[in-house]
């Protein structure tokens, strides 16, 4: 199998050495705005350069988009009109219209688009699911996500990057629906920022919280910050009537604590998204390779990255009006 991969940055980066382990892909294609940049990194990892242009030009059965948030609509849109089955890492687009007429599209010509929420295969994820599905927990009641990073992107990815509700938040969203299989039916956020000038320079927030309310009552606290100087968190608390179950909370978790005598956790504390995702990124991967062969259907479609863009446009709507909003104002 032959797969293309465009944009190789720290994400086409890390896909990249992924994709150099998986027995089924022969040989990889790299291409990237900067073609210096796609050059190097197809050098370190053995595999060729090109233009976009050209990737199809070869032959690729796949491709990945690894490129900056504001490219991905229409680099999925290209991959669809040469009928190449493609992954693209969130969000699909920037706004609502432009992931509709990705879905639209995709819909239209019957290629498989897959959308990168690795949450999904994360091993204590899929175990809460699982919990969840099958009344464990008896009915949920509240549900507390954390997504915090150790420290911020560069300046230069905020502009493009969607802002924190559709960059970072909608991990959360995603995860959310398809752990419990309930939709949010309105949402009350704010943010602030308190640390660098080029959030605010950049129409974002470094730090959000957000409170949302699913179609059967059940309450949800989801809060994401640039700046955790105790390394990378991402936990979701999920909370029944009969029981509960904690995603993240292993020997690695960045949770210092403040009671005496306690020693967990005793791990070196996560710093990065690649370190706490890594074997879920592979196992995303290697899924999508199934998806190429044609030997199973997307596991995350672009109509399911639409649904978590509606709680990630609601959030920043309230934000901005400062009040709460229902998914049906985005959705209209």
């Amino acid at each position: 199998m032959k797969l293309g991969l465009i944009g190789s940055g720290r994400i086409g980066d890390m896909h990249a050495r992924a994709l150099g382990e998986l027995d089924q892909v022969d040989s990889l294609v790299i291409a990237d705005a900067d073609p210096a940049r796609a050059e190097g990194l197809a050098e370190r990892v053995g595999a060729d350069a090109d233009t976009v242009d050209e990737l199809y030009s070869s032959g690729v059965d796949g491709v990945l988009i690894a490129a900056a948030t504001s490219a991905h609509a229409r680099l999925v849109h290209q991959a669809l009109d040469n009928r190449t089955p493609v992954f693209c890492e969130k969000p699909v687009a920037l706004d609502v219209a432009g992931t509709r007429e990705v879905v639209s599209h995709a819909e239209s010509c019957g290629v498989p688009v897959q959308i990168g929420f690795q949450r999904r295969f994360d091993a204590g994820y899929l175990a809460a699911r699982e919990a969840v599905r099958d009344g464990r927990l008896g009915w949920l009641h509240t549900l507390r996500a954390v997504t915090a990073d150790e420290t911020p992107p560069p300046a230069d990815y905020i502009p493009t990057s969607g802002g924190l509700f559709r960059d970072c938040g909608i991990h959360d969203f995603d995860i959310m629906r398809w752990l419990t299989g309930r939709e949010v039916v309105s949402v009350h956020a704010t943010g602030a920022n308190r640390g660098a000038a080029f959030f605010t320079e950049g129409g974002d927030v470094d730090t959000a919280a957000a409170v949302l309310t699913f179609e059967d009552g059940m309450l949800a606290t989801v809060t994401a910050t640039r700046y955790n100087g105790a390394g990378h968190d991402v936990r979701l608390e999920v909370c029944g009537s009969d029981g509960a179950m904690f995603v993240g909370n292993d020997e690695r978790a960045p949770l210092p604590s403040a009671e005496q005598d306690i020693g967990w956790p005793s791990g070196t504390p996560y710093r990065t998204f690649v370190e706490r995702f890594g074997p879920a990124y592979s196992r995303e991967l290697s899924s999508f390779v199934e998806v190429v062969a044609g030997r199973a259907g997307s596991p995350c479609s672009a109509v399911e990255a639409l649904e978590a863009l509606y709680v990630a446009e609601a959030c920043q709507l309230s934000h901005d009006e400062e009040r709460v909003v229902r998914l049906d104002e985005v959705r209209a």
